[in-house]
């Protein structure tokens, strides 16, 4: 048995066995798939209608509104307004996004091919600041869900199973809660030597099990990272 001990912010595990995690990069590729059906929708219109030129011209105006899009990013990312984890990279990526759809609306109208040969350098860095707002905007949600998944679970542990673990091997855990005992020598029959109550189950993975102590705090929780083989026997019982 090769147990290891951890401190620290179990958010990090909550989140790597959350399915959420694949709503942030939904949203994102919807936002770009809106943005790209809008841009040709907006072309079509353009060429089939009479209006179409004015009607252009109208949407590309929206321009106008990157620069409050900025300017709010800019103060939520030095702290001057809490706009959340996700609010710094959706407002500067918006902003980002709605001056290149302007862009390409303006050149679209003046039939000019794009992007001109000055504005490559530019193009290519906004889409990749875009992009760079989108894994942030995204890392800034799996930090949000994992943080309040892990408050509800400090609230709730009574839900999970409580754990009754004997080893061969002594763990020194010194955790609040966690009690230790020698269990009696039987004779060469008895392998296990020492039990352990006042656990709970949090996670299992493949051959590994996440023992966390039964007064754990979601902020500087300790986890007892368990390999589940012959050098353990584990019991689990409600409450």
């Amino acid at each position: 048995m090769d147990a290891a001990t951890l401190n620290f912010s179990t958010q990090d595990l909550l989140l790597r066995s959350s399915p959420a995690l694949y709503l942030p990069a939904g949203v994102l590729l919807g936002v770009g798939l809106l943005a790209a059906l809008g841009y040709h929708l907006a072309t079509r219109t353009m060429r089939r209608s009479a209006d179409g030129g004015r009607i252009v011209r109208r949407a590309r105006l929206t321009v106008v509104v990157a620069v409050p899009l900025l300017v709010l990013g800019f103060l939520a990312g030095f702290e001057v307004i809490d706009a959340g984890p996700m609010g710094t990279p959706l407002l500067l990526g918006g902003a980002l996004l709605v001056v290149v759809l302007a862009r390409l609306l303006a050149v679209r109208v003046g039939g000019a091919p794009y992007p001109l040969a000055g504005e490559r350098a530019a193009l290519g860095i906004s889409a990749a600041l875009i992009v760079l707002c989108s894994f942030w905007a995204a890392g800034g949600f799996a930090h949000q869900k994992g943080t309040a998944d892990a408050r509800w679970l400090a609230g709730n542990l009574v839900l999970r199973p409580a754990v009754v673990l004997d080893t061969t091997e002594r763990l020194y855990l010194q955790w609040p809660g966690v009690e230790e005992r020698t269990l009696p020598d039987a004779g060469a029959s008895q392998r296990y030597r020492y039990r352990y109550r006042g656990m709970r189950l949090l996670a299992q993975a493949d051959d590994r099990m996440f023992l966390i102590p039964r007064d754990w705090t979601w902020e500087d929780g300790n986890v007892l990272i368990l390999p589940v083989d012959a050098g353990v026997r584990i019991a689990f019982h409600p409450g």
